[in-house]
């Protein structure tokens, strides 16, 4: 007798012997100048349901260049271990051939030299193309929205995520959780879910005062004859990670307890599937999956991770399905008696050049852009080298915020929030829509103030816990904060309070004196009644007495065991 476990197995077989179609073909077909749309979308029907993954979009509506993290520091068991691979050597762990359209789309090394070639990725008009042609084939295919969405652009910033709610409503999305959304306040939130046409699940968050749910926690969908049951688990740490106190009334936090008290639900109620729409992050994704009996497929946000494979986890498969809309993940199962046997899987890249726009969707995303066009596509000043964020220590694009606030705040010292959203940018124009894609957000203001040297390492300290925790469960930070005239090495792997060392003010060169009281100017603080301008005006007036910026190799952060 075959075992669940040895069925899923075979249908990661069935999920490898797909990637060729995904991986190979249109390696050779791009390289001939002719991947089509058909190839792209192609798949073998199997099982009797579908499911469609879209999470991390960050309001991107039209198609951008994202370049794929250069570091991506695993600690604990998840070291070396996908996502926590990058580059060349991911490459070789998915055999994907250097130079390709995957390598492009999955991977950072020449990323600039090959987006001349293959384009843009993303944008809602293909990735509604890409779904009607899931759906065509699949009718009651179902679509479910991972969170991040309604933020993170100019045009989601001006309307207050309106915008968005519009296009998913568009797109038919059935269930979404959440994470940036809260941003908007509770009153803001309330009013967004009025107009949705899915709920906003979140099993994870209650009343802060009365410990209740305050969320739908799960939504049980019907297809094919099939009873699905849908569980939201939205970003445990965000009044930690953002400012609780622009929605106060809730508490999140991890709870697994509560995550299986849901599933165990569900499944009393009957259900064929459990599905956990989660922004979680990867890794704790992947210890919840080992702990809570009961999850078939978990849906994994937040982290931003692009993983051409299932990864298996005892009976549960976790999908990663990448950010700005890269990627459309498309997951067939077969699903009998409650169980799942088998499974297939395609992370469908979505390069703009290749796939046809549809033209409903186009023309909502041009309505929504109309009255800020001009506003957006103003070149403020150029490029001599790619501008990109993404990654466990600062980018390029980082470098050039924390020289806009060195100059324009008159700081000794810069902080940018490690955050993971933000298009990169070709050699080239610099627009205000290309400032604003890796800074819209509703608590941009750019402090100016004073910080002791002993309160620096502290800051440093606590944020690289965050982040390089050996247990999954305490990590509540994105990348490591963003510094600018501050140079410092960082052991991921040592105990808490010991990572960071060597800590020193560049434009002096001298080590940082815990004593000294020092300039420093840092931007997206969670403090409530930060004053300073905004952070896109800071770095837009610094662009334009630029002119032209260089970015350039630095060393200022030492990384041990990189």
């Amino acid at each position: 007798m075959i075992s669940r476990r040895e069925m899923l197995q075979l249908g990661l077989v069935s999920s490898a012997a797909l990637a060729g179609l995904q991986l190979g073909n249109p390696t050779r077909a791009f390289a001939r100048q002719s991947l089509t749309q058909d190839q792209l979308l192609q798949f073998e029907d199997f099982g009797n349901l579908t499911l469609i993954h879209l999470t991390d979009t960050h309001a991107h509506l039209k198609p951008v260049w994202f370049r794929e993290p250069d570091t991506n520091i695993g600690v604990g068991e998840a070291r070396g271990r996908a996502p926590h691979v990058v580059g060349e050597a991911f490459q070789k762990m998915f055999s994907i051939r250097p130079g390709s359209p995957d390598a492009y789309a999955l991977t950072y090394p020449d990323f600039a030299d090959l987006a001349s070639t293959y384009g843009r990725m993303g944008g809602f008009d293909r990735i509604a193309t890409v779904v009607k042609s899931i759906r065509a084939a699949r009718p009651d295919a179902i679509l479910l929205d991972g969170g991040d969405t309604w933020h993170g652009s100019y045009t989601s910033l001006k309307t207050q995520g309106e915008d968005m709610v519009r296009v998913m409503n568009l797109l038919g999305s059935q269930a979404m959780t959440a994470h940036w959304e809260f941003t908007f306040g509770t009153q803001r939130i309330q009013e967004l879910i009025e107009m949705m046409d899915q709920p906003l699940l979140g099993a994870n968050i209650f009343d802060a005062e009365w410990d209740e749910p305050a969320f739908e926690p799960s939504k049980i969908i019907e297809a094919n004859g099939l009873r699905v049951g849908v569980v939201g688990q939205a970003f445990p740490y965000t009044p930690i990670a953002n400012p609780g106190w622009m929605f106060p009334e809730y508490s999140f936090g991890i709870r697994e307890e509560r995550m299986q008290q849901v599933v165990d639900d569900l499944r009393g109620r009957g259900v064929d599937l459990v599905v956990c729409l989660s922004h979680n992050g990867f890794d704790v994704d992947h210890k919840m999956a080992g702990r809570v009996r009961g999850i078939d497929v978990i849906l994994s946000g937040h982290t931003h991770d692009a993983i051409p494979e299932p990864v298996i986890v005892g009976d549960t498969i976790i999908i990663a399905s990448g950010s700005h809309g890269k990627f459309v993940s498309r997951i067939d199962l077969d699903v009998r008696d409650g169980r799942m046997l088998g499974f297939r899987h395609k992370l469908i890249p979505i390069f703009s050049d290749v796939i046809e726009p549809d033209a409903e969707m186009a023309g909502l995303i041009d309505e929504i852009r109309a009255p800020h066009q001009a506003h957006l596509s103003e070149v403020i000043a150029r490029s001599e080298g790619l501008l990109y964020r993404r990654g466990n220590f600062n980018g390029s694009w980082d470098d050039l915020l924390c020289d806009a606030m060195l100059s324009e705040r008159d700081a000794e010292i810069a902080l940018s929030p490690g955050v993971r959203w933000g298009a990169s940018v070709l050699p080239g124009e610099i627009t205000r829509e290309d400032i604003h894609s890796v800074t819209s957000m509703t608590y941009g203001q750019c402090y100016r103030s004073e910080m002791t040297g002993e309160m620096l390492k502290t800051v440093m300290e606590d944020v690289a816990d965050n982040i390089f925790n050996s247990d999954p469960y305490y990590q509540q930070g994105g990348d490591m904060v963003r510094v600018g005239g501050l140079g410092y090495a960082i052991d991921p792997y040592a105990a808490m309070g010991s990572r960071i060392t060597d800590m020193r003010l560049l434009r002096e060169d001298s080590p940082i004196d815990p004593a000294r009281t020092y300039v420093v100017s840092g931007w997206a603080s969670v403090n409530q009644g930060t004053e300073g301008p905004q952070i896109w005006d800071v770095v837009e007036d610094y662009l334009r007495k630029q002119g032209t910026v260089s970015p350039r190799a630095r060393d200022a952060i030492s990384v041990a065991g990189k």
